[in-house]
């Protein structure tokens, strides 16, 4: 059973290495450039993102945020089929406005194909390694 399960593990590595070898097609954020929150900012606010793959293999897909005190994101990772979009919840949580910074504030999605095969279920270890990743930052604006 040994062998059979590290010959498993060999296989998964192969179809890892072999999706990671060629690189991740393009997505589409709706809105594509930016997220803007409008004040007050004295309540939790939801904006809502559209991301699609509009490359032709299957993806997983990663969130990202440099405020994790102030911004979350729901779901925050999954699997995409070729052409399948995900409507996202990105959630800023009540602070001082003027107060904190929040020049650098942004979510960036991280995409990268999913290996031939694979379950449609996101795995972290395919963003690790030598696979190619590719990120897309959408800055995050507040309206005072």
């Amino acid at each position: 059973m040994e062998q059979r399960s590290n010959i498993l593990i060999e296989f998964n590595s192969i179809q890892i290495a072999m999706a990671q070898s060629v690189p991740p097609g393009d997505i589409q954020t709706q809105p594509n450039a930016k997220i803007v929150f409008n004040a007050p900012y004295d309540d939790k606010h939801t904006y809502h993102i559209k991301v699609i793959n509009s490359s032709a293999r299957r993806i997983g897909y990663g969130i990202k945020t440099t405020n994790m005190k102030r911004l979350g994101v729901d779901p925050p990772c999954g699997v995409l089929d070729p052409k399948e979009a995900v409507l996202l919840a990105v959630s800023c949580d009540a602070f001082a406005f003027g107060q904190e910074d929040t020049n650098n504030d942004r979510i960036t999605v991280e995409w990268t194909n999913t290996p031939d095969g694979a379950a449609k279920q996101f795995r972290r270890e395919w963003f690790q390694g030598d696979g190619m990743v590719r990120r897309k930052n959408l800055p995050i604006e507040y309206n005072p």
